[in-house]
């Protein structure tokens, strides 16, 4: 029989015994039939989805204008304060945001709930983002409260649709974790300056360790399931790979903001110039070929919890590296002459070599072994660092991209002649 043009088969009801895959396990479904899906039926990332990129955007662009204020400072403390800010004020908005990326993994993105939790996780994102200028002297509950209000309040409104089904007990024990670190977090409200990124660093490291080891909580049994746990699908792998988009574009914004901001002259045009080039090029990396085939590697992997966890981890990685290199873009931008601070060099090379090193143990989990391309890419940063502290800051970019550049031509060489390398997880 004929089916009209658009035809999609009906979504299928959700009963107790329907057997479902989570993290590479078998699971019995028990419950959660009007919020759970088969992610089959919904493979791509949706237009909500797509809006909290666009603020995750405008929040790490906040990140990057407020640490270049404090890196270029006359003070040296307050220079290298500044990275320890970017850590402090970057892991919570991408964590909020793996997250939300998960609850779209787990959960069918086109129920009204999960819509409305989706669209409150982006205004808690601009909330967050607004307040990055004063997050340090001000404005610290206009940070901590939509970072703890998400994170405790999303497990609760869905825990009543998962009544015995794993994802209820996890959640439930990510809510008591939640509780405990939002003491730190509004701690950290209660003070200014270096003693709230303390304080705020502390719980930030907490949740996302908690969240590797499944919230333990003692007497209570550890689900079968784990925070970062991957289906067979594309959807996850998707939305990690639009997260390395996503600071790969903030990148491209804060340097256009900058040299719009400054008189064009030859410095400030070569290291546009630069910075673009070096964008592409981490993009490139990044790309071939594990960020390509990020989603096959997943479905063939023995241990899914494992890769999911592994996935994250790198994937985190790489975007402070993308961050820590924007600072460095516009750091060169305002002061292309003279005799660069050390913490300068700092991003301007360590941003690259941090990209790198993610990029390393996402080749880890693609295929299982280790790019000696990247390390020895990561050890000429390192070495280059002393000669180029007596240079002026455009060189240090200069070497940084060359790097770059070495990396993404050694991968093309590696390829030349050959079929694409299909993955080759750990099993």
């Amino acid at each position: 029989m004929p089916r009209p043009c658009g035809w999609r088969p009906p979504i299928p009801p959700w009963p107790g015994a329907v057997r479902v895959t989570m993290g590479g396990m078998g699971l019995r479904a028990g419950g959660g039939q009007d919020l759970l899906q088969r992610r089959e039926d919904v493979r791509q990332a949706n237009f909500l989805e797509l809006f909290v990129d666009l603020v995750l955007v405008f929040a790490l662009s906040g990140v990057v204008s407020r640490v270049v204020r404090e890196i270029t400072a006359d003070d040296a403390v307050v220079r290298w304060r500044s990275m320890a800010y970017l850590l402090v004020l970057a892991m919570p908005l991408i964590w909020l945001w793996i997250t939300t990326a998960h609850i779209t993994s787990w959960f069918d993105p086109r129920r009204r709930k999960i819509q409305w939790l989706v669209l409150t996780s982006a205004f808690g994102l601009l909330v967050m983002a607004a307040s990055l200028p004063a997050a340090f002297v001000g404005r610290g509950l206009a940070f901590v409260l939509p970072y703890v209000i998400l994170q405790c309040g999303r497990p609760l409104v869905l825990l009543p649709g998962l009544r015995g089904h794993p994802l209820g007990r996890l959640y439930l024990r990510s809510v008591l974790w939640c509780v405990g670190t939002s003491v730190l977090w509004f701690a950290g409200a209660a003070f200014s300056g270096g003693a709230r990124a303390a304080l705020w660093g502390t719980a930030v490291t907490v949740d996302i360790v908690a969240a590797q080891l499944r919230w333990p909580v003692p007497g209570m049994a550890r689900p079968p399931v784990s925070a970062w746990a991957m289906d067979s699908g594309h959807h996850l792998p998707e939305r990690y790979q639009q997260l390395l988009l996503i600071a790969l574009g903030e990148t491209v914004l804060a340097v256009g903001v900058t040299f719009a901001a400054q008189p064009i002259g030859p410095d400030t045009a070569a290291m546009l110039v630069i910075a673009y080039l070096s964008t592409v090029l981490m993009w490139r990396i990044y790309f071939y070929r594990s960020g390509q085939v990020l989603a096959e590697a997943v479905a063939a992997a023995g241990d899914r919890l494992t890769a999911g966890r592994a996935t994250g981890v790198a994937h985190i990685v790489m975007v402070i590296g993308i961050v820590a290199t924007a600072v460095g873009y516009e750091v060169v931008l305002e002061h292309p002459d003279g005799r660069p601070e050390p913490v300068w060099l700092a991003v301007i090379l360590g941003g690259p070599a941090f990209f790198l090193y993610g990029r390393i143990r996402l080749e880890r989990v693609v295929f299982n072994r280790l790019s000696l391309r990247r390390v020895v890419a990561i050890a000429t940063l390192a070495v280059t660092a002393v000669p180029l502290y007596f240079t002026a800051p455009l060189a240090a970019s200069v070497v940084a991209l060359l790097v770059l550049l070495g990396v993404a031509v050694a991968d093309a060489r590696h390829a030349a002649g050959r079929p694409p390398e299909h993955p080759s997880p750990a099993h």
